[in-house]
């Protein structure tokens, strides 16, 4: 990790009012949003670790908080992820307060919620669920799933960008150490280097890849209704990311499924190395809105011309793009804010990568400005 969780946690500060009704729960870093998984989804991590004692959370706030944040995504597919270690007697919230929260989550939290992952589960969190499972859907019941090693959520989403804390890092590593060395090296098998065709996964200044300069796959489909929101079959995703890597032909019109070409190009922007907006930008863009209104459109225009050349004409073609997506926003539903929510996280992370509600609202707000006023802040 390139910062400490200290610096992380001032980061998250950084965008919320003291006096916000959801400070004293944001500033704890217990929730938090982390781009998309390996399938097109957005990904919610809630870490138990995070939680302090009883007594100094207000667990219904902490719940309320939640919703708030799912309340972004839930309009989408999206994965949440538990990292269980680090729930004690001192900071567990009672039983009936799980309860609660569970019949808290209507239809609407559960229908689009893919899969829940719970990281290094006990016999404590195992039992649990069986003594709930008379009030746990059945069909909620299949979206729920155990991993026992870090190493297994590689299968699910890049853990580079997710800010794991280190007390599940640490304990990961002791238990991993109490394993069979041969099942150790199983676990974590050598990285291939990049081949000369790569697509994913690679500098665009030293492989100068062309995915991202041709959407046009997701064209025939712009007027399908919540286009970028759903997820697609993972297995079919890597099978079209690793043609790609090697140079081959991928024509998505025979595949005939818009929602898989609009997870690959979501997938190529969130495994850039850096950010198509850049680290350097970062401060700038969460910033924004401390720019005059009037002035916000000369200040993105300058922004973006400090951009390296291919991140710059990668950017206004890919914006040109989702403005003809926005252009039938009345039969797809995806306003610019929908799109921005979609897309801002893929456009801009911290070095970090996962960010608390009230650092990737800024990002989303100028991925909704870039939208709005393409037609300006590209024009020259």
């Amino acid at each position: 990790m390139s910062k400490s969780e200290t610096d992380i946690k001032r980061l998250g500060q950084a965008h919320l009012s003291w006096d916000d009704p959801f400070y004293d729960i944001a500033r704890q870093q217990i929730v938090e949003v982390a781009g998309d998984d390996n399938f097109g989804r957005k990904v919610i991590v809630f870490s138990a670790c995070r939680m302090p004692p009883q007594h100094q959370l207000d667990h219904h706030k902490l719940l309320m908080y939640l919703k708030h944040t799912l309340d972004q995504y839930v309009e989408s597919d999206y994965t949440l992820i538990y990292f269980h270690h680090g729930l004690t007697s001192e900071n567990k919230p009672s039983l009936s307060w799980v309860r609660d929260a569970y019949r808290e989550f209507d239809r609407k939290y559960k229908k689009n919620i893919k899969a829940l992952y719970i990281v290094h589960p006990t016999m404590f969190i195992r039992t649990l669920l069986i003594l709930f499972k008379p009030i746990i859907s059945f069909k909620f019941g299949r979206k729920l799933n155990y991993i026992n090693y870090l190493s297994e959520l590689e299968e699910i989403v890049k853990c580079e960008q997710l800010v794991i804390p280190s007390r599940v890092r640490e304990y990961d590593e002791k238990i991993r150490q109490a394993l069979k060395p041969s099942a150790q090296a199983a676990m974590s098998p050598p990285r291939s280097p990049p081949l000369p065709t790569q697509q994913f996964g690679v500098p665009l200044s030293e492989y100068a890849p062309l995915l991202i300069n041709k959407p046009t796959f997701v064209s025939s489909g712009l007027q399908t209704e919540g286009i970028f929101r759903r997820s697609a079959n993972v297995s079919l995703v890597r099978s079209i990311q690793e043609k790609y890597n090697s140079g081959q032909e991928v024509n998505f019109y025979q595949l005939e499924d818009v929602h898989l070409a609009a997870v690959i190009l979501k997938k190529f922007l969130r495994e850039l190395p850096e950010p198509l907006l850049t680290y350097q930008l970062y401060n700038d863009v969460v910033n924004i809105h401390n720019v005059e209104n009037t002035s916000q459109v000369e200040r993105i225009r300058n922004m973006l011309h400090t951009l390296p050349e291919e991140n710059y004409a990668s950017l206004k073609f890919l914006i040109q793009f989702l403005s003809q997506v926005l252009a039938q926003s009345e039969v797809n539903k995806m306003n610019s804010a929908n799109l921005a929510v979609v897309f801002g996280p893929n456009l801009l992370w911290g070095q970090d990568a996962a960010m608390t509600l009230s650092a990737i609202g800024p990002i989303n707000n100028f991925t909704r400005l870039l939208l709005d006023q393409h037609q300006e802040i590209f024009s020259s």
